[in-house]
Formats: C-alpha cells, sequence, structure tokens
C-alpha cells in the first residue's frame, strides 16, 4: 500500500492526462506504466463527473511512455479502463512490445500522433452536457373585437385568443390560434387552434353557429342544431377527435 506522501506525490504527478480529439472520441494519453496510480486517478476523475465516461469511446496512447518504462500489461490496462466506463477502441503506440500486445488481443494500432489534442476536463464537459433552457415562448396579446362582426367578414387571431364583444352575423368568420370568446349571439363560423392547438376552446353566450371547429375537428349547424344546448351559452373543447359541447 502506498504511503500518504506516495499517495500526494502521485496526485501532484499524474499518470496520464486526458485529451479530446476531433472525432469525439477521448484520448487516455499514458504518461507512466502505473496501473494502480491510474486506477486511482480514473476513479477520481469518475467521482468528479459520474456520467463522464459512461461507454465512453478510448483510444489508448502509448506512444508518449518513456523508453526506460517497462512493457505494458495491455489487458491489465484495458480491463482497468473498463472498469471506470471506459471501451478501448485501439492503441497509439511506437513501441515494438506495445504493437505485438495490441495484436496479440485484436485490438487495431494507430501511428503516433503529432496533433496537437487539448487536455479535457470532465466537469466542463458536463456543463457542455447540461441542456440549454428553452427559449421563453413568445405570447401575442389577446386580439378583442368591439363592434358587430358583419358577414362576410373574416378576423384572424395569430399567435393568441379572439374576443368578440358583440354579435357575429351569418356568414362571418373568426379564426384563432388560441382560443375564441364571443359575448353575444354566435351565428357564424368559429375556428379555434388553427395551428393544431387540441387545448383551444370556444366558449359564447349563445350557440348558433353555422361552423364550430377546434385543431381542424368541427360540427356543422345541423349537428349542432341537435344538440340540447342549441341557442344557450356554452363551451366548446376537444377530446380525442370527439368535440364536446357543454354548459357554461
Amino acid at each position: 500500500m502506498p504511503t500518504m506522501s506516495q499517495t500526494e506525490s502521485l496526485d501532484q504527478d499524474p499518470v496520464f492526462q486526458l485529451k479530446g480529439s476531433m472525432l469525439a472520441i477521448t484520448v487516455l494519453e499514458l504518461a507512466r506504466n502505473d496501473l494502480e496510480g491510474l486506477d486511482r486517478q480514473l476513479a477520481a476523475k469518475v467521482a468528479q463527473a459520474p456520467n463522464f465516461f459512461s461507454n465512453a469511446p478510448l483510444v489508448l496512447a502509448l506512444d508518449k511512455l518513456p523508453a526506460s518504462e517497462g512493457a505494458v500489461d495491455l489487458p491489465s490496462l484495458m480491463r482497468v479502463c473498463r472498469q471506470h466506463g471506459l471501451r478501448t477502441l485501439a492503441i497509439r503506440a511506437n513501441r515494438i512490445e506495445d504493437i505485438a500486445a495490441a495484436i496479440a488481443v485484436d485490438l487495431p494500432v494507430l501511428p503516433p500522433s503529432g496533433a496537437r489534442e487539448r487536455p479535457l476536463d470532465p466537469q466542463e464537459n458536463e456543463l457542455r452536457k447540461k441542456p440549454e433552457k428553452p427559449p421563453e415562448p413568445t405570447i401575442k396579446p389577446t386580439r378583442i373585437i368591439t363592434s358587430p362582426v358583419r358577414g362576410g367578414q373574416q378576423i384572424y387571431a395569430q399567435g393568441g385568443d379572439l374576443v368578440v364583444v358583440s354579435s357575429v352575423s351569418p356568414g362571418a368568420e373568426l379564426l384563432a390560434d388560441g382560443n375564441i370568446h364571443v359575448y353575444g349571439p354566435m351565428r357564424g363560423r368559429a375556428l379555434a387552434g388553427v395551428k393544431g392547438d387540441t387545448k383551444a376552446r370556444i366558449f359564447c353566450q349563445q350557440l348558433s353557429a353555422e361552423l364550430v371547429s377546434i385543431a381542424g375537428q368541427y360540427k356543422v349547424s345541423e349537428d349542432l342544431r341537435r344538440d340540447p344546448l342549441w341557442g344557450a351559452g356554452v363551451q366548446v373543447s376537444l377530446s380525442g377527435d370527439v368535440l364536446n359541447i357543454t354548459r357554461l
């Protein structure tokens, strides 16, 4: 077992550096042939960011090991990495013994890299993975109509609700992306949720409409006249593909 001074020395003199690559594959670059120290330092990295190494593809870079270091026990090295969630895809090596060890376990060998790689910080990567807060929806003000809506008129409330505080004549058409409120006789056509909002509703003080529709589902006057609430104050809502008419 290492003494406290030995442990501190290893922490100050890391066995490896983690570096990012352009292909989003982690490169573990060994600085010393020290599996015990590697195991301890990988465990510390996982403690900083528990999901950082979850099945992460890995290239083991052995080409920076000093010539004085002995041969690497490649199966044991891969086992240590696997215990911490790193899946070895290949090694990068230039020493004959390391290349031979990779061939023995059928692991691809990449040539030494001259590319400049950036040291990888697990905590920084975890922050980058956090989803950004979605933008706040743009809410348009309710469109309010205070005068009677005549036959042949079409009024559209884009992105919001439509409120009519007067009567709606036959042949008039009300459209809204949101809800429709009619505080008077509703004799024309009312189409709410025209862009697919199935939660939109139609409210009117007197149902005498030629057509009511929510998110493309509709009823015409022939159907509406058979409803016991014809001529009453109602709200119209959508459940599945069925329009429900209930008393206000």
